[in-house]
This record gives C-alpha cells, sequence and structure tokens, in this order.
C-alpha cells in the first residue's frame, strides 16, 4: 500500500508515518533523503533519530530516490521516506533540469510496482502565498506537481494539521 501524508512544517507529518510504519507490523526501513548542511537541520535530523526505533533500518538517499525505492521495497517490509520536499530540494540545488526530470519520472514510475507498505512523507507548500523569487516560485511548482503525479499513485492521501490527519483519499488512518 502505497501512502503520502502531506502537512506544513511541525504539523504532524512525521509522527503520523512514524506510527504507521510502527503498527504495520512490518520491519521499517526509513529513507532520510536531507542533507544536514547547518546547524538547525542537524538539530532537526537528530529529532528524528531520537523518535525511531533502533530496530529500524536507515538509508540516507539525498538524490536516487527511486533506485533506493526498488532496491529496498519487499512484500514483508515498510519503506518509511522522510521528506519529498527535501529531496526535490537537494535535486533544484544541483542546477541541472535534466537530473530532476529524470529522478522524477523514475520515482513515478516505479512507485505503482513498489511491494509492500511504501509511506511519503512530504511538506504542502501550496497553501500560501506566492513566493517572490524564481527558485522558490519553481520549487513551489515543483512540489505542487508532484503531490498531484503521487496522490494518484497512492492508496492512501492524508493532509496533517495541527497534529490530526484529515483523510483526502483511501482507507482510515
Amino acid at each position: 500500500m502505497r501512502n503520502l501524508i502531506l502537512g506544513g512544517a511541525r504539523s504532524g507529518k512525521s509522527r503520523l508515518a512514524e506510527r504507521l510504519a510502527a503498527d504495520s507490523g512490518l520491519p521499517v526501513t526509513y529513507i532520510a533523503t536531507s542533507e544536514p548542511l547547518d546547524g538547525e537541520m542537524s538539530a532537526r535530523v537528530r529529532l528524528h533519530r531520537e523518535r525511531r526505533p533502533d530496530t529500524w533500518g536507515l538509508i540516507e538517499e539525498p538524490l536516487a530516490l527511486a533506485a533506493t525505492l526498488r532496491a529496498s521495497a519487499a512484500a514483508d517490509r515498510c519503506l518509511l521516506v522522510d521528506c519529498l520536499t527535501l529531496w526535490l530540494t537537494n535535486l533544484l540545488m544541483l542546477d541541472d533540469p535534466e537530473r530532476l526530470a529524470r529522478e522524477r519520472d523514475a520515482l513515478l514510475d516505479c512507485l505503482d510496482t513498489l511491494p509492500g507498505v511504501v509511506l511519503l512523507v512530504s511538506n504542502e507548500t501550496g497553501l500560501g502565498v506566492v513566493p517572490m523569487g524564481e527558485l522558490t516560485r519553481r520549487y513551489v511548482d515543483e512540489a505542487g506537481w508532484l503531490h498531484q503525479a503521487i496522490a494518484e499513485r497512492c492508496q492512501r492521501v492524508v493532509l496533517t494539521v495541527a497534529g490530526l490527519p484529515l483523510l483526502l483519499k483511501g482507507p482510515a488512518v
């Protein structure tokens, strides 16, 4: 089952994904896409690490997400990706539109074939004001298009606000 869990910063989306992963009863592999390049991001990563059970596997992959998912997915496994918007940012910062398109298309192409439980966490960025800079506008556009395409391929889509899940598609959480 493929799940997309959206929400704003500190909305509870990661905690919900972690709960769903734990409740799956399957071995969990956490796929982290962040590259902690400053102290604030390092602190966020540390908080996520401290919350996760020691029994969960960890793969740190900032770019080649589809290849990582294909290599790690199994019928008896739960994969938790946190988060798609950090992955998108990593690709946008490469300033290589071809790499971004290749990785995005590879992710979309592989989703329907992945066995097991897949939980995809991402920041919903389209609810605020339109950003002023070209790169930030592109980021919001790319994230919105990515979310739409992934939501089509997922059996469950949840928007998390103030720690509360709002079901948009699929079975209740």
